[in-house]
């Protein structure tokens, strides 16, 4: 499991500096709004792919490809929490806040996707 957290995190690291390189390509011709869903939706495909053969080495299928957004929306509540959690509630700087939450959502994201893309290593 120590190998699947490691690779995670490149994995991780790999699809937000796609997301990157796509929300400024896709910038060129479209507003920032639009450029950035069409980055997100692309990166998270290629993060899909990228996390079953590289971190759980598994086949993909249609049932972890339709769940794995859930990996993503874990990921959006626990940082948009801790991001809160530490402006507003700790009254920290929110310059680091994001970087902080993002850190503590991965062992969560990680749970849900390693449930996603591996069911019965769970159950």
């Amino acid at each position: 499991m120590k190998r699947q957290i490691l690779t995670f995190a490149v994995v991780g690291v790999v699809n937000t500096a796609t997301y990157y390189c796509l929300y400024l390509l896709f910038l060129t011709g479209l507003p920032y709004l639009a450029a950035h869903i069409l980055a997100f939706l692309l990166s998270m495909i290629g993060s899909f792919f990228l996390n079953a053969r590289f971190t759980y080495r598994t086949r993909p299928t249609w049932r972890k490809f339709l769940l794995f957004p859930l990996t993503n929306l874990t990921n959006f509540l626990i940082t948009t929490a801790g991001v809160y959690l530490i402006v507003d509630v700790l009254h920290a700087g929110s310059r680091f806040a994001p970087l902080l939450a993002s850190a503590a959502a991965i062992p969560v994201t990680f749970a849900v996707s390693r449930w996603v893309m591996l069911p019965k290593a769970i159950a």
